[in-house]
């Protein structure tokens, strides 16, 4: 909720509050507006949200627009009285309808909503409008928003930067991050991580955490492209003493940025996430524990484990997975499976992929918890249909074998083939599999071979060690047409030089 802040505010003494109460006593409105204000905020007085709607109530009922928008801010929050957002959007009307451009925003959001009101987001654009002209920043950022999304108005880039520059240049830090996320987007204008900065910079020194948030991961960002550029130079021809000298040099100069960018991220991450964003807590965590490969010290560990917490309970699912992997392999923590147990649960409903995968797994083996394949099946199924390839893998064999789920080839060959087709090692050759025998697909021993080709290039040891033994069942053509094939897949998929991996 918006309300519009006071040129001034004396710290209230026990005799204002007592002149307030007399003046209230005899009808003044104002007065019953400030004594629901003394009462709301419990200044001079013990905070009382049920005498702060009484008071607030009798101003509003004299048609102080002030008193109107506060009491319905309390019908809003349910504070002092039954929440209701019906009642909240008539009295928010009323102080509208007078001009008030705090209460304008409020109904606005309230429209744009459905709460109270029908869902209309034209009607909440035409009250933004309105309180927009007042100079009211949060106002000008909302409809920029409308704007940028195409919400109740045409999509429109260059009006929804020029409604966030004009909130920007009135100091809304908001409008500051959403401008400056523009320009990282090119969205209305030539893409600029400079111009990006700048915005981010002046919403980070008004204390906005997601503007410290993405400084932070800004300057990772930078420490990750200067230790690239310094590995090209380090591997850039030259005699092998020189390489060795500048491949020194440049790494000490390299390392010296790299310790100053992280500190730099280390410091706006930890700001951002005391004020509790918790991307912010999320990243600080991973920065803590060493990124993905967990390269850090016990320290560090503990403390990353504290900061993904914090996020995760906030619903951050990509922290709750985080913690679970915490507690499951014993990082910062004594590993704990039923933790770790609970925090993927609570990251796979909230439909995250790898968590719905490694439920799967954990039901699969009997991690922690009693095998049920019918269980793992149903994991593996949320996070396939998400398109992760391991869990179409996993869902295809269970299919191949009838367990937990009916036996079914074809099914067994479509989930096989999707995760093969994004380059799945393990999936490839199971795919190759069923086209040897002519499992849920017509046999074809050339595609079987050239499924094998290409799990072996992706480093699946099975297929690297048994493609010489199929070879050997093939003529000569049937080689020659698998290799074809493997190249024409390769050019498909942008892979004609593939990376050894793991499967």
């Amino acid at each position: 909720m918006h309300f519009p802040k006071p040129e001034s505010e004396p710290a209230p003494v026990p005799s204002v509050f007592a002149w307030f109460a007399r003046a209230a006593a005899r009808g003044d409105a104002y007065a019953q507006f400030n004594l629901g204000l003394l009462y709301r905020n419990g200044d001079g007085v013990a905070r009382d949200d049920g005498m702060a709607c009484l008071w607030l109530s009798r101003a509003a009922r004299q048609r102080l627009a002030f008193a109107q928008n506060h009491l319905g801010s309390m019908y809003s929050q349910g504070r002092g009285v039954a929440r209701s957002d019906s009642l909240a959007a008539y009295w928010f009307g009323l102080a509208a309808a007078q001009g008030d451009a705090s209460a304008q925003q409020n109904l606005g959001d309230l429209y744009r909503a459905g709460r109270g009101v029908a869902r209309q987001p034209e009607q909440a654009v035409a009250w933004y409008y309105k309180a927009a002209e007042q100079d009211l920043a949060s106002a000008q950022r909302l409809l920029g928003q409308c704007y940028l999304a195409g919400e109740g108005v045409p999509a429109s880039h260059p009006l929804a930067m020029a409604w966030f520059r004009k909130a920007a240049l009135l100091e809304d830090a908001a409008a500051e991050v959403e401008l400056g996320l523009m320009y990282r987007r090119g969205q209305g204008v030539a893409g600029s991580e400079r111009e990006a900065l700048y915005w981010f910079r002046r919403a980070a020194g008004r204390g906005h955490a997601p503007a410290q948030r993405l400084l932070g991961l800004s300057c990772l960002e930078r420490d990750r492209r200067a230790g690239r550029t310094a590995a090209r130079r380090t591997a850039g021809p030259a005699s092998p003493a020189a390489r060795a000298t500048s491949g020194t040099a440049a790494h000490a100069a390299s390392h010296s940025a790299s310790q100053s960018a992280s500190h730099s991220a280390y410091v706006l991450l930890h700001r951002a996430a005391r004020q509790g964003d918790a991307e912010a807590q999320f990243s600080l965590g991973r920065l803590l524990a060493g990124g993905p490969e967990g390269r850090a010290g016990a320290t560090d560990q503990a403390r990353a484990l504290s900061w993904y917490a914090r996020a995760a309970h906030q619903d951050h699912a990509p922290a709750q997975y985080c913690l679970a992997n915490m507690y499951a392999h014993g990082r910062g923590v004594a590993a704990d499976p039923q933790r770790a147990l609970y925090w993927y649960r609570r990251a796979a409903e909230q439909g995250a992929a790898n968590a719905q995968f490694t439920l799967g797994v954990i039901h699969a083996n009997g991690q922690g918890v009693r095998r049920d394949a019918a269980q793992a099946a149903e994991w593996y199924r949320r996070a396939a249909e998400q398109g992760d390839a391991s869990a179409q893998n996993n869902l295809g064999v269970l299919y191949a074998n009838g367990q937990g789920v009916r036996r079914n080839d074809a099914l067994a060959v479509h989930w096989y083939r999707m995760a093969a087709e994004q380059g799945h090692a393990l999936a490839q050759y199971n795919l190759g599999g069923m086209y040897n025998s002519g499992r849920g697909v017509a046999r074809d021993s050339v595609r079987s071979y050239m499924w094998m080709l290409l799990a072996a290039d992706a480093g699946d040891p099975a297929a690297g060690a048994n493609k010489a033994i199929v070879a050997r069942r093939l003529s000569p053509q049937q080689i020659d047409s698998a290799h074809d094939l493997q190249r024409q897949w390769r050019r498909a998929h942008g892979a004609e030089h593939p990376e050894r991996r793991a499967a």
